[in-house]
């Protein structure tokens, strides 16, 4: 695609940070979200501190790959499970299940710098690697689709009022990208949620005014907060105070290793789908350049900064990778920018709250769009594909159909995700059957 900003231009300052700010909203709810769901009372986890965590993570990867790779690093909801039996160590348990995950990505860098990653583009050539991205972007619409219809707490839930603001929410942000000015299009997703929440808004003070629930689709109660400056409740100083006090046997430390190492290496697969997908988009192959064994350091080393303050193991976001995708802006100076915004924000109660505060079906709206760029870009890559021959047919059947089937891999404490059991077969069927033959 033709990008306004390459990777390593400058868009001006003012306009750079209204385009970090979409950036930030773009990765905010997902970010924000892993650390409810593993600690819902806070006494571990913070959104403030994870939101801080995913800033820091993300100026060391992007430093670490020379500022060529203009990706957003934000908690990892493939460490849920691992998160959630961590708790139970307290602060330093989930901290060291950070630091086994990172130091799998360490490990696997250190082979590849000294092998070279040759080996990656011929196991993972686009017959293979094309359908997984796609299946990243599909394997999100469930999720997409149950914030727009409001049924996060259950069916009862359903909502029409909450469908109809998140689909004018996509409309918009539709619009902003094609039809809006210059300006306009390269701020889409800041234009969709805006609109969508004032809407929201009128719709809330309408139900408040008559008592209805229904129309309240803004929680207003996200605002309750009193104070305006707040220190986090960062994982290190929890550590500190708490110290080793619920780890008491090295038998403890291992299956800490266990729930957290094992998941490291599937989240390898989406790590390099994420790499390949950007590198379509920008059009340079960052597992060439700056490297594979760089993007696994930056991630892995940047999982444990992230940790160290917020407790989350960080991961490549493919909402930051189609937010790129829609606006054309690749400039990593747009990711630092929004980096530093999560620093300085995660002490600024109100703005969490005001995130908080946007419904999920706005998030359902926008991520239409969002998740919807992530699978065209995987589908795009199939374009040199023959699918004409069978041998590539296959492939590329066998990773969409078990992928969106959702076949998972259940090996004791390890659950391999549906999306790696996917890329696994295909590299498989891909090895074992298409060969360089003139057969079909």
């Amino acid at each position: 695609m033709k990008l306004v900003y390459n990777v390593q231009e400058k868009p001006p300052l003012k306009k750079n940070l209204v385009y970090a700010l979409q950036q930030l909203l773009a990765i905010m709810a997902a970010t924000l979200l892993v650390p409810v769901l593993v600690d819902p009372t806070g006494t571990y986890m913070s959104q403030s501190a994870a939101l801080l965590g995913a800033g820091v993570g993300t100026i060391f990867y992007i430093f670490v790959t020379r500022k060529k790779s203009p990706v957003f690093l934000g908690s990892s909801f493939a460490f849920i499970g691992p998160l959630c039996g961590a708790v139970a160590f307290g602060f330093l348990g989930i901290f060291l299940g950070a630091v086994f995950a990172g130091l799998v990505y360490v490990f696997i860098a250190l082979i590849i710098r000294r092998t070279g990653s040759g080996w990656v583009n011929k196991l993972l050539p686009p017959v293979v690697i094309g359908p997984t991205v796609a299946l990243i972007g599909l394997s999100l619409c469930g999720s997409a689709m149950t914030n727009l219809t409001n049924t996060n707490g259950g069916a009862d839930q359903y909502n029409l009022v909450h469908i109809a603001i998140g689909i004018f929410a996509f409309l918009v942000t539709v619009w902003a990208s094609v039809r809006g000015g210059k300006r306009i299009r390269m701020i889409p997703f800041i234009i969709g949620i805006a609109c969508a929440y004032v809407v929201a808004l009128v719709f809330t003070f309408i139900g408040r005014a008559t008592n209805n629930d229904y129309l309240k689709v803004i929680n207003l109660a996200a605002f309750d907060s009193t104070s305006f400056f707040e220190i986090p409740n960062f994982t290190f100083l929890g550590m500190f105070k708490e110290g080793g006090s619920k780890i008491e046997k090295v038998s403890q430390v291992f299956n800490i290793f266990v729930l957290f190492a094992p998941v490291a290496f599937v989240v390898l697969a989406e790590h390099i789908a994420d790499h390949k997908n950007l590198g379509s988009i920008i059009d340079r192959d960052l597992i060439t350049d700056p490297g594979l064994h760089r993007t696994l350091i930056g991630d892995g080393v940047g999982s444990i900064l992230g940790s160290f303050f917020g407790g989350c193991p960080n991961t490549t976001y493919g909402e930051s990778v189609g937010c790129v995708a829609i606006t054309g802006n690749a400039s990593v100076s747009t990711i630092l920018i929004a980096a530093c915004y999560c620093i300085a924000l995660a002490f600024i109660s109100p703005f969490t709250d005001f995130v908080n505060s946007i419904p999920s079906c706005i998030t359902g709206g926008v991520c239409i769009a969002l998740y919807g760029f992530i699978a065209v870009s995987g589908l795009k890559m199939l374009h040199p594909v023959d699918l004409g021959k069978n041998r590539n047919l296959f492939v590329v059947a066998a990773i969409l159909v078990t992928g969106i089937g959702g076949l998972t891999l259940n090996l004791g404490p390890v659950t391999i995700s549906s999306i790696a059991t996917a890329l696994i077969l295909g590299i498989i069927v891909n090895v074992v059957f298409n060969r360089e033959t003139d057969e079909n």
